[in-house]
C-alpha cells in the first residue's frame, strides 16, 4: 500500500504506516493545544480597538453576505486597506452569527488552527530529503530515518507557532482576521510551491499564483512571499543546485565538484530562480499599488513621524521582537511611540548586522540559519515601521508570520548541535539520547508558552480588561487611556471616563508636534463627549474647540461642536460647524441630517429639505430622516412645502423599516394621510399609534395623538409645526 520493496524516484513522497500514525497524533496534539489556549475567545466580547471599524460599525459588513456587498469589497477600501477576502469573511460572519461576538471569534481560531496544521505539513514535506537511492528494506529505513529527523522539528515549530504568546493578538482580536486568513493562504502557497518544484507545470504554477493572490487579498503584508520562496529554493528545497548544470551521477554541477561554488554559476542559477518568480513579483507590486491608493487619505500615517525616528524604530523593533520571542512578558495591545537612546539604536544595528553576517558565513554548513534569519527580516519589511501607519512603535501581530523563520532556524540548529554532541559522547546511542533530550526540552517549552499565552488571551475578554492590562504593562500610553475612557462612556461610567481622558491629555498635553495633533484632538473630542453626557455643555464646547484648533480638518470635532451648540440653542453657530463638517466629509449622512434640523430651527425649511434628501441618497433606510421629511410635507405652515402624496410615501417607508412598531412614525403617517384628505385612515393609524405609545409608557405622546384624532374627526389636518424637528422622539 505504501510502496514497500520499491525504490522511489527523487522528489516522490513515501510515507510509512508508522509515520502516518505519528503525523496524525501530532495533528491531534496541535489542534488540542491551539484550542486549549484560544478556545476561551468564544466567550469574549468585541473590543473598541478597530472591531467597530471592521465589523459592527460598518453597515455594509453588518448587512451580511450579499452580491452588492461582495462587489463593494472588491471595489472599495475597507478600514483604509484593500483586502476584499478579509472583508467578505467578516460579512459572512455577520450573515451567520449576526453581531454575537463569539461567532466572530470562532473563525479566527479555526483559521489559525488550519494554518498551524498546514505549517506542520509544509515544513515536514520541505525538509524531508526524499531523494534517497536504494531499494528494499535499506532504502525504506533510510527514508524513514530522514523523515523522522524532519518530522519532530517540524512539529515543534508548528507547536510554537500555534501557542506562542505573541500569537494572541492575531487570534484573539477579531479585527486581525486578516492575519489568520492570510496565514492560511500563505501556507497553501508554500505547499503549492513545493509541489511545483517537484514537478513543474503551468497548472501547478497557476495554482500557486492564485493562492498567493488570495493571500494578498487577505492582507497585503504577503508582498514579500516571492523573496521567501527564493530563500526556500536555497534551503531546504536545494534548487540552487538542482537548476545548475548537473552531473548525472552525483547531481552536482561540474564546477561545484572541481573548484567549489563559483559566483558565475551562483548568479546564473539565482537569476533563473528570480525570472521564474516574475509573475509573483508583479502580483506583489499590484498589491502595493492597491494599498497605497487605499491609504492615501490616512491621517496620522507615515507623514506624521520623522523618517529618522522611523528608521531607528525599525532597527530597534527587530531586536525587540526577538527579545519578546524568548521572554514574552509585558505584552500589550498598543506600544506608544517613544524615542530611543542612541546607544540602543547602535547596539541593535550591530546585533542585526552581526547575525546577518553569521547567517551568510554559515550558509553552506547551516543553510537553515540563512533561510530562517532572512525569512524573519524579509517578512518584517512591510510592517517594520519605515512606512509607518499609526503611532505605535511596534505590535505583536507583526510577528505572526515573520517569526516562523526564527523558529525554523533555532529548531534545526539546536537539533543538529545536540545530535552532534550526543553522538560524540555516546557513539552507539547518541541519536536516541539527543532525541529524548530534545523531546523533554520541547515539552517543557510548549507547556510554559501555552500557560503564558492562555493568560495573555484572557486580557482580550473585553475593552476594559484589554486596556487595563495595557496600562499596567506600559507607560505614557494615551491611546490606552483614551480607549478605556470610551469603554466607560459606553457603559455609563462617565466620571471614570473623564478621568481617563484627562490622563490621556497629560501624556501628550505639552507635546505640540504635528504627529500627535490627531491623537490629542481625538482625546479632546472624547472628553467633550463625556461632558456632553453629563449635560456640561460649556465644558463640552470648550473641549471640541480645542480639538478643532489642533486639527481644523477633524470632521468629528466640528460635528460634535455643532451638536452641542444646537443643544444649547445657538443654531446659527451650529450651522457653521455642520457646514464645516460637510466641507471635509460631504457624504456624512448624520451631518447632512443634523444640518437639516438646525435649518428647520432657523425657519429655513426648504434648505432643510434639500439636506434631508441628500442624507437619504446615502442612507435610504434612515427611519429618522424619512420621518422628518414626511412630517414637513404633512404639517409645514408654508403650503408650497406640503405634499400629501410625498408625505405618505416617506412615512410609509419609515413605517415599514420600523416594522410598524414605532408610534412616532405612525403619528407622522397619520398626519400624512390627513394632509392627503384620507381622514379615516388617519384616524385608524393615529389610534393604533396611541395604543403603542400607552403600551410603552409614552403617555405624553399618546395624549398628543388623542388631540390629533379629534382634528381628523373634524376633517382637519395637523398644523402644529411648533415641534420643529417633527414629532417628539
Amino acid at each position: 500500500m505504501f510502496g514497500h520493496g520499491r525504490a522511489l524516484r527523487p522528489g516522490a513522497s513515501w510515507v510509512s504506516l508508522a509515520d502516518l500514525k505519528t503525523s496524525l497524533g501530532i495533528c491531534v496534539f496541535l489542534i488540542a493545544i491551539t484550542w486549549i489556549v484560544f478556545g476561551q475567545t468564544l466567550e469574549h466580547d468585541f473590543v473598541n480597538f478597530d472591531d467597530k471599524t471592521y465589523v459592527y460599525g460598518d453597515p455594509v459588513v453588518t448587512s451580511g453576505l450579499t452580491l452588492p456587498g461582495i462587489v463593494w469589497a472588491f471595489t472599495h477600501s475597507h478600514a483604509l486597506n484593500w483586502h476584499p477576502l478579509t472583508t467578505i469573511s467578516h460579512m459572512l460572519d455577520c450573515q451567520l452569527f449576526g453581531l454575537r461576538a463569539g461567532g466572530h471569534h470562532l473563525p479566527n481560531v479555526l483559521l489559525h488552527t488550519i494554518a498551524v496544521l498546514l505549517l506542520f505539513f509544509v515544513l515536514r514535506d520541505m525538509t524531508s530529503n526524499l531523494a534517497v537511492s536504494g531499494s528494499g528494506d535499506a532504502g525504506r529505513d533510510q527514508r524513514s530515518r530522514l523523515q523522522q529527523r524532519s518530522l519532530w522539528p517540524s512539529a515543534f515549530v508548528a507547536a510554537v507557532f500555534a501557542i506562542h504568546p505573541l500569537r494572541v493578538e492575531s487570534v484573539a482580536w477579531i479585527a486581525e482576521r486578516k492575519d489568520v486568513l492570510s496565514a492560511v493562504f500563505f501556507m497553501l502557497t508554500l505547499g503549492a510551491y513545493v509541489r511545483y518544484t517537484r514537478k513543474p507545470s503551468i497548472g501547478r504554477y497557476l495554482t500557486m499564483s492564485i493562492l498567493f493572490a488570495c493571500g494578498l487579498m487577505s492582507k497585503p503584508m504577503l508582498v514579500t512571499v516571492p523573496f521567501v520562496l527564493l530563500l526556500l529554493d536555497y534551503w531546504p528545497l536545494n534548487r540552487v543546485v538542482d537548476l545548475g548544470a548537473s552531473d548525472s551521477r552525483t547531481g552536482r554541477s561540474p564546477s561545484l565538484q572541481s573548484r567549489g561554488f563559483v559566483w558565475r554559476d551562483d548568479l546564473c542559477v539565482v537569476r533563473g530562480l528570480i525570472i521564474e518568480k516574475i509573475p509573483l513579483f508583479a502580483l506583489s507590486a499590484a498589491s502595493c499599488v492597491a494599498t497605497i491608493i487605499a491609504q492615501r487619505g490616512l491621517a496620522g500615517g507615515m507623514e506624521s513621524l520623522p523618517i529618522t525616528w522611523r528608521l531607528e524604530n525599525a532597527v530597534v523593533s527587530c531586536v525587540i521582537y526577538i527579545g519578546q520571542m524568548f521572554w514574552p512578558a509585558r505584552l500589550a495591545a498598543f506600544y506608544p511611540a517613544n524615542s530611543f537612546p542612541v546607544w540602543q539604536v547602535i547596539l541593535s544595528l550591530a546585533f542585526l548586522v552581526a547575525i546577518s553576517a553569521v547567517a551568510i558565513g554559515m550558509r553552506k554548513k547551516a543553510p537553515y540559519i540563512f533561510t530562517g534569519w532572512f525569512w524573519y527580516l524579509g517578512m518584517l519589511v512591510p510592517v517594520i515601521g519605515v512606512f509607518q501607519i499609526g503611532l505605535q512603535s511596534h505590535a505583536d501581530r507583526y510577528t505572526y508570520l515573520p517569526q516562523i523563520g526564527l523558529y525554523l532556524a533555532i529548531t534545526w540548529s539546536v537539533t543538529e548541535i545536540l545530535t552532534f554532541v550526543a553522538t560524540g559522547l555516546w557513539p552507539v546511542r547518541g541519536v536516541a539520547t539527543a532525541q529524548k533530550s530534545l523531546g523533554i526540552i520541547a515539552a517543557i517549552l510548549i507547556v510554559l508558552l501555552a500557560c503564558r499565552a492562555f493568560e495573555q488571551t484572557r486580557n482580550w475578554q473585553n475593552s476594559e480588561t484589554l486596556w487595563t492590562h495595557t496600562l499596567a504593562v506600559t507607560s505614557n500610553n494615551d491611546i490606552a487611556h483614551n480607549n478605556l475612557g470610551q469603554f466607560y462612556v459606553e457603559n455609563g461610567r462617565v466620571d471614570d471616563a473623564i478621568s481617563q481622558y484627562e490622563a490621556a491629555l497629560k501624556v501628550r498635553g505639552h507635546d505640540d508636534e504635528m504627529r500627535y495633533s490627531l491623537s490629542n484632538a481625538l482625546v479632546h473630542n472624547n472628553l467633550g463627549n463625556a461632558f456632553a453626557r453629563k449635560e456640561r455643555l460649556d465644558d463640552a464646547i470648550s473641549q471640541y474647540q480645542k480639538a478643532i484648533t489642533l486639527r481644523p480638518d477633524y470632521a468629528n470635532g466640528h460635528f460634535n461642536l455643532g451638536s452641542a451648540l444646537l443643544q444649547k440653542g445657538e443654531s446659527e453657530s451650529a450651522i457653521r460647524e455642520f457646514q464645516a463638517t460637510l466641507s471635509i466629509h460631504p457624504n456624512d449622512v448624520e451631518a447632512q441630517a443634523t444640518l437639516g434640523d438646525a435649518l428647520v430651527r432657523t425657519h429655513r425649511t426648504s434648505d432643510a429639505i434639500a439636506h434631508y434628501q441628500t442624507a437619504l441618497k446615502f442612507s435610504p433606510g434612515s427611519v429618522q430622516t424619512l420621518n422628518k421629511l414626511a412630517w414637513i410635507f404633512s404639517t409645514a405652515p408654508d403650503a408650497s412645502l406640503r405634499n400629501g402624496a410625498d408625505a405618505i410615501e416617506f412615512a410609509g417607508k419609515a413605517d415599514r423599516y420600523s416594522d410598524g412598531k414605532n408610534p412616532i412614525v405612525l403619528r407622522t403617517l397619520a398626519a400624512a394621510y390627513a394632509e392627503a384628505g384620507r381622514f379615516e385612515e388617519a384616524i385608524e393609524t393615529a389610534e393604533r399609534a396611541a395604543e403603542l405609545a400607552n403600551a410603552i409608557g409614552q403617555t405624553s405622546l399618546a395624549n398628543r395623538l388623542g388631540s390629533d384624532v379629534d382634528l381628523y374627526r373634524g376633517r382637519s389636518p395637523v398644523r402644529d409645526f411648533s415641534l420643529t424637528n417633527g414629532p417628539s422622539e
